[in-house]
């Protein structure tokens, strides 16, 4: 019995895409000092760039708004690459459709695919905590992008307005995104879906592009360090809803993502104590 406890702990150490969980990297004096110039420097643009957005927005279509708003999320992308040395890899962009609104479902790791998702897939409107649209500057201009505010603790009245406004937005051929995780995961990990976003996928009978993707590598969430490397982000070829429950396609989605997660997974097999 040890032997066979043994083994499979083993074989979980020895797969290529797993990896036992990871202590909190250490970061050199250089790796400090520009993650803080980033977070003053991006900090810095938001509330230069926030006044301009509302001069403007009343003059502007939504698309028109949508870009411009979106000019802040472009910067601190430059800045991640230029100050913090962090690359971006994107595989599958010809996978996006262009001629209507899609359902997109991705893993949640860090702030950084709420940015550049909003960049890769446009419009799109995200389905977010409606306290995030109280944060000075960046959520006063996260709320002219037209955003699916929900009260996570209203239960099944949060899951009815996601239904409602998303199919809105679909109908208007604007894409929704949808973490289905639920909250950030640790990098390498992939935590559990809910239902939410097949849900709404099936009822508007929408598509799911979904995404894969290790933000958490460079940039882990709650946390202020800027690490370099590469981000790696993976898009599929949109699932269809129709003829699926929203059990099977949230399971089919769940199945892709981790198939195809583009980082090192870590394991989550814990030894078995004799």
């Amino acid at each position: 019995m040890q032997q066979h406890r043994a083994k499979s702990v083993e074989s979980a150490v020895d797969s290529p895409k797993v990896k036992l969980p990871r202590t909190a990297r250490r970061a050199s004096i250089s790796v400090r000092v520009r993650s803080i110039l980033f977070v003053v420097l991006s900090a810095g643009l938001a509330v230069l760039h926030t006044p301009l957005v509302f001069a403007t927005a009343l003059f502007l279509r939504f698309e028109q708004r949508y870009r411009f708003v979106n000019l802040w999320s472009a910067a601190i992308m430059w800045l991640l690459r230029h100050l913090n040395g962090v690359r971006i890899e994107v595989e599958g962009r010809e996978q996006i459709p262009k001629d209507r609104g899609v359902v997109v479902m991705a893993n949640h790791q860090s702030p950084w695919e709420t940015f550049y998702l909003q960049l890769l897939v446009s419009p799109q409107a995200t389905i977010l905590k409606k306290e995030l649209l109280w944060i000075p500057f960046f959520g006063w201009g996260l709320a002219l992008l037209k955003p699916i505010a929900i009260d996570r603790s209203a239960g099944t009245q949060a899951l009815k307005t996601v239904i409602k406004e998303g199919k809105e937005r679909l109908k208007a051929r604007i894409s929704v995104t949808i973490f289905p995780e639920g909250t950030r995961q640790p990098p390498g990990t992939i935590g559990r879906f809910n239902a939410g976003g097949a849900m709404l996928a099936t009822r508007a009978g929408a598509d799911v592009l979904p995404v894969a993707h290790n933000s958490g590598d460079c940039w882990p969430g709650r946390s202020w360090m800027r690490y370099p490397g590469t981000i790696r982000l993976v898009i599929g070829a949109p699932i269809p809803s129709q003829g699926k429950s929203a059990k099977t396609l949230t399971a089919d989605v769940e199945r892709w993502i981790s198939d195809h997660y583009p980082g090192d997974r870590v394991s989550t097999t814990k030894p078995v104590a004799d």
